[in-house]
């Protein structure tokens, strides 16, 4: 297998959870220790089976092997102590009965604690690293005599400031990540009987050493602490200085996710001259001695610093090569010659083509010589792996031809998968592209529909960007006739209403009470699929049958957004409201848009006298109290009501010239102008579609009733009256009379706002009293449909219609 990797599979602990920090350290020689979850296995590297399952209360986070043979594993709640000779000693000699299993319990706890993450042992001190509120707290205790085993003295503690999540720009998860901790020593490090040196600590040149951290701590040859947080700090503290203080080396911005030392040359055998630390997101630092960076020839601390390709899961360094895995890949980057950052620019990772790799141990050589890594992957599978002997980094002109095909068979393999995941993150890239173009349109449109809402609620329909119209048109199907409302949602508006986007209309009428909407109201709604600038969307509403006395109808439109459209069902969780809505405009449908046309009826005798009309009224509901309580049946009785204007208004603000007529036919322009389009609402077709030429309309109303709507000049010079046109209206129905009234009202209404400004001001007009007799009709309009909807006694229905007659005959209006 030389010049190639070669993975030896050894064991399979099975899927890993995603939660957990694993830990794969060598301890007792030969044994490998993997940390993951609650479960400790300890695995013989030389007979390549689990001898021992540890099985503790809670997580584990690091574990360290102490002077007298025992195993101290820290959770985040307190530091476990446990012997695990006699488990190895009984597995050896039962080696057929499987691994030795242990439950721990909280009698194995000998230190307590909250938030604890990384353990070091410093000759006989023990120190623990955890998080505690809003700092890191360092903490060192005295190993006891082994006559006292559970006996851990406190010696100090040391506390440093957690950075801001906000000012980090990070969340509160990753700022609960592991810490790493490790010793460094000036020169060769004391020997092992005497400090019980334990994995994590380096020696390191006494020239780098005293750069770092000072004389101070070089005379001393204190230990130095070195420790890599969450938050990118790179932290240090001499351990037996008097006085010292945490300070921070260096900061790397991303969490620290590996620290180690290197040789990196031959001068100083056994001492590190150059200290490795890498962030999670592919940063690299490397610090050593720098003998060019002074003028004046001394030595100074360089720290060099390269990214490579992340993210970084494990980390593990030799002499002078990195060893790193990003989860998908496991590469070597080689540290010779990296003391600045033009070397280091040159030199690019290879590639081992192992993945999955999520944890890691430091180089060992194996039989044949090469050296070998022990990882652990997602999956749960202990593997070797050895690297090439002796491999350099040379050319392929340099290399047997059988190894440059393999080579580039690995490089192919490699660019494949490559291939393959730049494809996949193409397309995530590309739909999170159409998803926030798609949002930012939909937040332009919402932005729009409020400000139309808050600063133009008196601005013509016809102004707004996206407004809603309306037709209202009769129809017949089976034998019955039925009133529907064609309405037209139309997009002025620079943006596309995409998918995602309904539009509601309710429909109810205008003398509910809103505590009865609900129950009088109905709702529809029409999804909106791709509605351009420009273009409109045209659905057909129900509104009554024949009949039906419930007018008039206010229609109210709005579009609803949904954001399920554009995200996910996993991503809107933490939302409170997945819909937004934003009112358009209401609309309002009167009698005049709903009358049906037809031609005069013999019936003249209901243009006769009303002098009477009272009288009729009442006789004729003594003689049947049930029929034509609405109007619905023809009688004798007519009804009728008034409207007049001056006609400088009509001059002054109707276009006369539209219909085709002279400037004397006011009344004719008049009885035109009511039966146009008005408040986005207009009638269906109707007989004469090219402009009346009659000054007399007669048509039936929704309930059946015929009515008569007149308009005429009346100029009585001798009298002392002003002259004035009039409008007259006429049926059998009072519901008829009052509905037509308050929709002439209406339009009246909407005339003075039409008149010039600097006729108003000649004219002196008022629209106060205009107002007010439209809100007196609309109270006379609720009046007769709860009458007409209510399950009272005809004497009590023939009392209400009649109060309603006498005040609409008792508020004559002449607007001049």
């Amino acid at each position: 297998m030389e010049g190639r990797c070669a993975v030896d599979t050894w064991t399979e602990f099975g899927f890993l959870r995603a939660s957990s920090t694993p830990k794969v350290k060598l301890v007792f020689g030969t044994h490998v220790i993997c940390t993951g979850d609650e479960e400790v296995y300890v695995f013989s590297v030389q007979e390549k089976n689990i001898t021992a399952v540890l099985q503790f209360p809670e997580e584990v986070v690091d574990l360290i092997e102490s002077h007298n043979k025992h195993l101290l594993i820290a959770c985040s709640s307190g530091v476990y102590c446990v012997d695990l000779q006699p488990l190895l000693v009984s597995s050896s000699a039962d080696a057929s009965s499987g691994p030795a299993e242990l439950k721990i319990s909280s009698e194995f706890c000998v230190l307590g604690g909250h938030g604890l993450s990384s353990l070091l042992l410093v000759g006989s001190t023990l120190l623990t690293l955890g998080q505690r509120n809003t700092s890191w707290m360092l903490t060192l205790y005295k190993l006891p005599q082994p006559e006292q085993p559970s006996s851990y003295e406190m010696l100090g503690s040391f506390s440093l400031p957690l950075l801001s999540p906000v000012l980090l720009d990070r969340t509160e998860t990753e700022q609960t990540r592991r810490s790493l901790l490790i010793c460094l020593h000036s020169g060769s490090p004391p020997a092992s009987n005497d400090s019980y040196l334990t994995h994590g600590q380096f020696g390191i040149q006494p020239v780098l050493f005293k750069l770092l951290f000072g004389v101070d701590a070089a005379l001393a040859r204190s230990p130095v602490l070195l420790w890599g947080l969450p938050d990118g700090r790179l932290c240090f503290l001499p351990l037996h200085l008097p006085g010292s203080q945490i300070r921070v080396l260096h900061s790397l911005e991303q969490p620290v996710a590996f620290v180690g030392a290197s040789v990196v040359g031959e001068t100083d055998p056994g001492l590190a001259q150059c200290l490795v630390v890498v962030g999670e997101r592919g940063r690299v630092v490397l610090i050593r001695t720098d003998r060019s960076g002074s003028e004046t020839g001394g030595s100074t601390a360089g720290f060099a610093e390269r990214c490579v390709p992340g993210p970084v899961k494990c980390c593990s360094v030799d002499n002078n090569c990195l060893y790193y895995s990003t989860g998908s890949d496991l590469l070597r980057l080689n540290l010779l010659g990296s003391s600045g950052r033009e070397d280091g620019a040159v030199q690019m990772p290879t590639t081992l083509n192992v993945c999955r790799i999520i944890a890691l141990v430091a180089p060992t050589c194996n039989p044949e010589g090469g050296a070998q890594l022990i990882g652990l992957s997602d999956r749960g599978k202990l593997s070797g792996i050895k690297l090439p002997v002796g491999e350099q980094e040379v050319g392929f002109y340099q290399l047997p031809a059988t190894q440059v095909g393999r080579s580039v068979k690995d490089l192919l393999s490699a660019i494949g998968d490559i291939c393959e995941r730049a494809s996949a993150l193409k397309t995530v890239i590309k739909s999170q592209n159409v998803s926030l173009k798609r949002l930012n349109q939909v937040v332009n449109i919402c932005l729009l529909l409020k400000s139309a809402a808050n600063t133009d609620e008196h601005r013509p329909i016809k102004e707004k960007p996206i407004r809603c119209c309306a037709t209202a048109e009769w129809s017949r199907l089976l034998l019955k006739d039925s009133l529907n409302l064609t309405c037209v949602l139309e997009n002025s508006s620079p943006y596309t209403l995409e998918r995602g986007w309904t539009l509601c209309i309710t429909v109810s009428p205008l003398s509910c009470s809103p505590g009865e909407g609900d129950e009088t109201s109905s709702t529809f709604a029409f999804p909106v699929i791709n509605l351009s600038p420009g273009g409109a969307l045209e659905v057909s509403v129900p509104v009554a049958a024949a009949g039906d006395a419930a007018f008039p109808l206010t229609v109210n439109c709005w579009l609803v957004f949904s954001l399920l459209s554009v995200l996910e069902e996993e991503d809107l969780e933490s939302l409170q409201s997945r819909h937004f809505t934003f009112p358009l405009n209401s609309l309002t449908v009167d009698w005049l848009h709903i009358l049906r046309e037809i031609g005069p009826t013999v019936s003249q005798k209901s243009q006769g006298s009303t002098t009477d009309a009272i009288e009729e009224f009442v006789s004729s509901r003594r003689i049947d109290g049930h029929k034509g309580a609405n109007g619905g049946r023809e009688n004798a009785t007519v009804y009728s009501t008034s409207v007049r204007v001056s006609p400088e208004i009509l001059r002054d603000t109707l276009k006369t010239e539209r219909f085709g007529l002279g400037t004397s036919d006011l009344h004719l322009s008049l009885l035109n102008w009511l039966f146009e389009s008005h408040g986005g609402v207009k009638m269906g077709r109707r007989g004469d579609q090219d402009g009346m030429r009659s000054s007399e309309v007669h048509a039936r109303s929704p309930n059946e009733a015929t009515v008569k709507l007149s308009v005429k000049e009346v100029n009585e010079e001798n009298s002392g009256k002003e002259a004035h046109v009039e409008v007259q209206i006429e049926s059998s129905s009072v519901a008829a009379v009052c509905g037509l009234h308050h929709a002439v009202l209406r339009r009246m209404q909407s005339l003075l706002v039409m008149v010039p400004m600097e006729t108003a001001a000649a004219k002196k007009i008022q629209i106060s009293d205009l107002k007010l007799a439209l809100q007196r009709a609309e109270i006379q309009q609720s009046g007769i449909s709860d009458a007409l909807g209510s399950d009272v006694s005809s004497a009590q229905m023939n009392s209400v219609l009649l109060d309603v007659y006498q005040k609409l005959r008792e508020n004559r209006l002449l607007m001049i």
